[in-house]
């Protein structure tokens, strides 16, 4: 297409280099929550940039491919933007005929970071998040015809206090190229008088019973909703309640998920009104616990499913040297997972960013633990790593606190169902780190299924299910919590530079570097040895750094491009599974 290329010179990955620009995300993006009945507004979109506080503009001058962010090679812009600019988004499009007497939505997956919107002129409504997905019901303002979407977005990236991750204006070393506007898709569905707008899902092994709880929109006294759990197109659970209450279905003698074995029920919902079945949404579950326990010795192990397990994973950014935050395309989305899973891992810790539904789908379905990063934001106080924290933690304003605790919320609100992420992380390295006691707390309160590790790598306090220690390069157990259980939340970095397959050839850096990939492999099997004894002194879960090179960072398994894998496969497995079998045995 004319309209549309990639721009710069940058590294591809073989799903960028073959990206159909008029078949971009095509996948239903919110699994969870399935409709059959939906309009893909991925595409190219008309674009423009002004200076922040111009009006709205008449005129767009460029083509840009959403879903990807303005800094991607893949939106066809690849140009920064900064606090002082906004960006805006332009389209058409047309409402299907068969959708008249329904509620119509507009549904964004994620826009970094504030967000307005206008329907045929009209302005709508706005949002402040990066990370969360969220909606408008444009019915209201909808026409004869062709209808116009107009979005303007501002992102401060470093310059602001809010969640951004890694994004910096000035990229270096474990920092990265800045994110900003639409980055997952955008779309457009019909939905009935009330419909299901979320899920919270709790299941209970010991009781053989899984809670769920529809939130639904616009019900009235009276309306129902049935749930319905599913094997081999069978029904084989189900119970009703009242909109606004949850629902527990018996499942006894249930199959269970695990990363060997991850088993997944289909479930329906159903909102009945006047004995009338009004809307109806597909859903999937999973029978899965995730505890602590004290084993023989007095050490508190991790537990899957009431015994002891290992969780040895990687730190996985999701950052693509294309399209930045945003994979290619879904089986490159996927493929990060068959890969680590391939390396013979059973977790990875989603490092200070958070993923479209669909990666946790695939999680999900592939079978893979997930610890879940509070994406970080404001700055950086104090950081002490090998102790207690005895200092004075950052003062934050009271709006860049709102903003921490709104959207930490909305993502937990927002991943809640998925089975896969059994651990929450809302601080990392004292990166805007503050009042860690009264948020461990929080989200130990909002979501009591999960684990909380309060403090991924420094200023620890004792609150929370973990202690969380980072060690570079190799593995070392230099605290112990006899109330939490120990982890070794980073280690590794094992560098290692791919000729025709970096970011920058000029600059790049690893903790500890080599030349072969025998040499980098022997180093990583030597680690994982020393690992595997300090499991004995009490390492409940480790955390490799990391799955894939990230800009000028070449300490991962696989290069940018996922074209190469850098360490042996084979060694790398068979290393992590003796690992992983310590607990087993």
């Amino acid at each position: 297409m004319s309209q549309w290329k990639p721009a710069g010179d940058k590294i591809k990955t073989e799903w960028g280099e073959k990206l159909d620009p008029e078949n971009v995300w095509s996948e239903y993006p919110r699994p969870i929550i399935k409709r059959d009945n939906w309009l893909n507004l991925n595409g190219l979109w008309d674009f423009q940039m002004t200076e922040q506080g111009a009006a709205r503009p008449m005129e767009y001058d460029r083509k840009i491919l959403v879903p990807f962010p303005v800094e991607s090679s893949l939106s066809g812009i690849m140009e920064q933007v900064g606090s002082g600019r906004e960006v805006w988004y332009r389209r058409n499009f047309n409402i299907q005929p068969y959708w008249e007497g329904e509620r119509i939505l507009l549904n964004f997956g994620a826009v970094d970071w504030r967000t307005e919107v206008w329907i045929n002129g009209i302005k709508i409504g706005s949002h402040e998040g990066g990370y969360d997905p969220f909606s408008f019901e444009i019915t209201p303002f909808l026409k004869e015809g062709e209808q116009e979407v107009v979005v303007k977005v501002w992102d401060p990236t470093d310059e602001g206090p809010q969640p951004r991750g890694k994004q910096v204006r000035n990229p270096r070393g474990i920092w990265y190229t800045p994110v900003t506007g639409i980055w997952q898709t955008v779309w457009i569905e019909p939905v009935p008088a009330a419909y299901v707008d979320n899920l919270k899902i709790y299941p209970d092994i010991d009781h053989e019973v899984i809670k769920v709880q529809p939130f639904i929109k616009h019900v009235r006294y009276g309306d129902v909703f049935k749930v319905e759990i599913i094997e081999d197109g069978k029904v084989v659970g189900e119970a009703m309640a009242a909109t606004g209450q949850d629902a527990t279905v018996s499942l006894p003698n249930a199959h269970l998920w695990t990363p060997e074995d991850p088993y997944l029920y289909d479930m329906r919902i159903s909102v009945i009104s006047n004995s009338k079945v009004i809307d109806r949404i597909d859903s999937y579950v999973a029978m899965r616990k995730i505890s602590r326990k004290k084993d023989e010795r007095g050490i508190w192990r991790i537990q899957l499913n009431n015994k002891d397990i290992f969780q040895f994973g990687t730190l996985d950014q999701g950052w693509w040297p294309d399209g930045l935050y945003t994979a290619p395309s879904d089986e490159a989305l996927k493929y990060d997972i068959e890969q680590t899973k391939k390396y013979g891992f059973n977790m990875i810790r989603k490092h200070v960013k958070v993923e479209p539904a669909r990666w946790y789908m695939h999680c999900d379905q592939v079978g893979m633990l997930v610890w879940q990063d509070m994406p970080s934001g404001d700055r950086t106080h104090s950081w002490q790593n090998r102790n207690y924290y005895e200092g004075t933690e950052l003062f934050r304003t009271p709006e860049s606190e709102r903003i921490f605790r709104n959207e930490w919320r909305a993502i937990m609100d927002y991943l809640q169902p998925y089975p896969s992420i059994v651990t929450w992380v809302p601080f990392n390295e004292g990166w805007g780190q503050f009042k860690t006691e009264y948020i461990a707390a929080f989200t130990k309160e909002y979501d009591p299924d999960r684990l909380v590790n309060a403090a991924s790598g420094g200023n620890h306090f004792r609150v929370g299910d973990m202690l969380d220690l980072h060690n570079y390069p190799q593995p070392e157990m230099y605290m112990y919590d006899a109330e939490r259980a120990t982890v070794l939340g980073e280690y590794g970095g094992i560098g290692l530079v791919i000729d025709g397959h970096l970011w920058n050839a000029d600059r790049n850096w690893g903790y500890i570097q080599y030349k072969t990939s025998k040499e980098a492999t022997d180093k990583y099997v030597e680690y994982a040895d020393m690992l595997a004894k300090m499991i004995e002194m009490g390492f409940s879960a480790a955390i490799y750094t990391q799955t894939t090179d990230v800009e000028m960072e070449v300490n991962g398994l696989m290069t940018y491009d996922r074209k190469v894998n850098k360490l042996n496969v084979e060694r790398v497995r068979k290393a992590n599974q003796s690992v992983i079998e310590v607990l087993s045995e």
